[in-house]
């Protein structure tokens, strides 16, 4: 009988021994699904970010088939000359028009990703309202859609205007607009009309520098407009020509 004991007691420890390491990577595995299951636009809860640690909320990924196959024949027109390998998949907490916690998701170019995943981070720190921020391509690539929804994105592949080689910034994922409604593109046209991204902004166009009557507006004081220009970014809405008050843009 001691000797049946003997026996089967290391097979019972290995087993128990077993079931356990299989309950501890169920539980990782779990710990670990706010970025395998990463769904933009979704509320989290501020305890589980406290609990998982704010780090693990901000990730820079290649671009998977997943994200590929909705980029497809929208941000990633069938002429982009690009490799995936150039751009990065970001994912990213931003706080909602409530202050709410919430998932966020944009394409940049991969020479950038680090320093603009930090700029988010920054942002969600300080508590700084960012709408919505999901890809382009939730509105079949269209700016002019995308920007009515006051949503945040960068990658979009284009060429310059007139150009059939030359990139745009947006096209090369180095270009970034932030609450797009409310900080629109405005430029006055050759018979003095003016021409107005996105059409819905127009009434947040003019007159801007003393008015406090308009949401999430980007201006010098703005902590967006602070923290891009300091890491080498410039701001549409500094241009004279034309002002793009949600744009921000980098050369390499």
């Amino acid at each position: 009988m001691k000797l049946k004991i003997s026996k089967i007691f290391p097979k019972a420890i290995m087993f128990i021994a077993s079931v356990c390491l299989f309950i501890c990577c169920e539980w990782y595995h779990a710990e670990l699904d706010h970025t395998l299951n990463w769904k933009a636009e979704t509320i989290v809860d501020e305890n589980e970010v406290a609990a998982t640690g704010l780090s693990n909320w901000f990730k820079a990924e290649e671009i998977s088939d997943k994200v590929f196959s909705r980029m497809w024949l929208k941000s990633w027109k069938e002429n982009c000359p690009l490799n995936r390998s150039e751009l990065r998949y970001l994912k990213v907490l931003h706080r909602n028009e409530d202050g709410k916690p919430q998932r966020g998701e944009m394409v940049v170019n991969v020479a950038i990703a680090d320093k603009v995943l930090t700029i988010f981070r920054q942002l969600y720190t300080a508590g700084y309202r960012i709408e919505r921020m999901v890809l382009i391509d939730n509105f079949d690539a269209d700016d002019e859609t995308s920007m009515r929804a006051n949503n945040s994105s960068s990658f979009n592949f284009r060429f310059m205007t007139g150009s059939t080689t030359k990139i745009s910034k947006h096209g090369l994922g180095l270009a970034i607009d932030i609450n797009t409604l409310y900080n629109p593109y405005v430029k006055q046209k050759s018979d003095g009309t003016w021409h107005i991204e996105p059409a819905t902004g127009e009434e947040y166009a003019f007159n801007r520098d003393n008015r406090t009557d308009i949401p999430y507006k980007i201006d010098h004081e703005d902590l967006a407009y602070k923290l891009f220009t300091a890491a080498g970014f410039e701001c549409g809405g500094d241009w004279t020509s034309l002002k793009d008050y949600q744009h921000f843009e980098i050369d390499l």
